[in-house]
C-alpha cells in the first residue's frame, strides 16, 4: 500500500483562523482532506484530533506535515517526546518552518541532518515554551491588575427582586421556610446562605 501525506493544524481558540496553516499544508502537497484540525491550547498533547490522527490513522511509512513546531506542542519535553514517538513509529515528520526537516537525504548524510534538526527542534521548543511561560505570566498579571481595580471574575450577581429583604426577614422571623425563599428569590441554596449570614452581620 502506498505510504500517504497528512497535515496536522492547531490553533488555541475556536475564534483563532486555521486557514493561513491549512494553505501552506495544501500548497506543501498535503491534500486537504488529509489535515487534521484541533482548536485547544497547546499546554499538552492531550487533544481530540491529535490523538485520533496518531492513534488511529498514522502508520509506518506515512509522513505527517506541520506548518509549525509549537503546533505540536508550547511544552518542550512533550515535543521532544512526541517526534521520537514518530520515529519509533516509522512516520516521518516534516516542519515547514524547518526545512532541513523537509530534505530527503542519502543514507551516508543521515546523521548530518539528524544532528542539525535535533539542535533546531531543542532551540525552537525552548521558543515555545518560553513563548507559553510569557503567556500564562502575563495572564496572572493582568488577573492581579484586575483584582486591585476591584475587577470581580466569574459570573454576575443574580438580580434580585425588590422584597428580597423582606423575604429574608421572614426566614428569620420562622414565617418562611429557606426552601421556599429560594424558589421565590430564583437563586442556589449557597448564594442564598451567603446572602442571609451577610445581613446577620
Amino acid at each position: 500500500m502506498d505510504n500517504r501525506i497528512y497535515g496536522y493544524a492547531r490553533v488555541s481558540t475556536r475564534e483563532q483562523n486555521e486557514d493561513r496553516q491549512i494553505e501552506a499544508l495544501t500548497k506543501f502537497g498535503v491534500p486537504e482532506q488529509n489535515i487534521i484540525i484541533d482548536k485547544a491550547s497547546g499546554k499538552d498533547t492531550e487533544r481530540e484530533g491529535y490523538q485520533y490522527l496518531k492513534r488511529q490513522i498514522l502508520r509506518k511509512g506515512d509522513t505527517l506535515v506541520i506548518k509549525e513546531l509549537d503546533r505540536l506542542s508550547r511544552n518542550k519535553a512533550d515535543i521532544k517526546r512526541e517526534l521520537e514517538q514518530f520515529k519509533d513509529m516509522g512516520i516521518r515528520v516534516k516542519i515547514l518552518d524547518i526545512p532541513t526537516t523537509l530534505t530527503d537525504y542519502p543514507p551516508e548524510q543521515a546523521w548530518v541532518l539528524e544532528m542539525i534538526n535535533a539542535i533546531l527542534i531543542e532551540v525552537l521548543g525552548a521558543i515555545a515554551e518560553n513563548e507559553r511561560n510569557k503567556i500564562r505570566a502575563r495572564q496572572r498579571e493582568g488577573i492581579e491588575a484586575a483584582k486591585k481595580k476591584n475587577v470581580r471574575f466569574g459570573r454576575p450577581p443574580k438580580s434580585l427582586p425588590d422584597n428580597w429583604q423582606q423575604i429574608l426577614a421572614d426566614v428569620r422571623c420562622g414565617n418562611k421556610k429557606p426552601v421556599e425563599a429560594v424558589r421565590e428569590l430564583g437563586i442556589s441554596r449557597s448564594y442564598f446562605y451567603k446572602l442571609y449570614s451577610q445581613k446577620q452581620n
